[in-house]
């Protein structure tokens, strides 16, 4: 009973890494290559490669293997570092600067030092 409940956690982490890993590559897909460069991270089929690696690996091997940790591992990465950069870049950020004017500066709208 022990065990089996343990298989069972086992199989609900690999879910989720699978998912989480989807997602990435998923959301990967969607962004623009142009938002990659001008955010100053690696390509976006770098990003692709890697992170259809990930999830190829997640479906392939179970949690216990050395592979789906590393997948793991690239996908936070892309997910902590990455996407947020790309979200400021695209202007898909939530912030107080949104729906306000290209002139706006951090502290309000500038206006030219006058």
């Amino acid at each position: 009973m022990l065990i089996q409940g343990f298989n069972n956690l086992l199989w609900l982490i690999s879910l989720a890494m699978l998912v989480f890993s989807a997602f990435a590559f998923v959301d990967s897909a969607i962004r623009r290559e142009d938002a990659y460069r001008a955010a100053d991270k690696k390509t976006k089929p770098f990003w692709l490669i890697i992170l259809g690696l990930a999830t190829l690996v997640n479906v392939l091997f179970g949690i216990m293997a050395f592979l789906p940790i590393i997948g793991l591992i690239a996908t936070i990465v892309y997910m902590v570092d990455v996407r947020p950069a790309l979200k400021r870049v695209s202007g898909g950020g939530k912030g107080p600067r949104r729906g306000g004017s290209s002139s706006d500066g951090p502290y309000g709208p500038w206006n030219g030092g006058r």
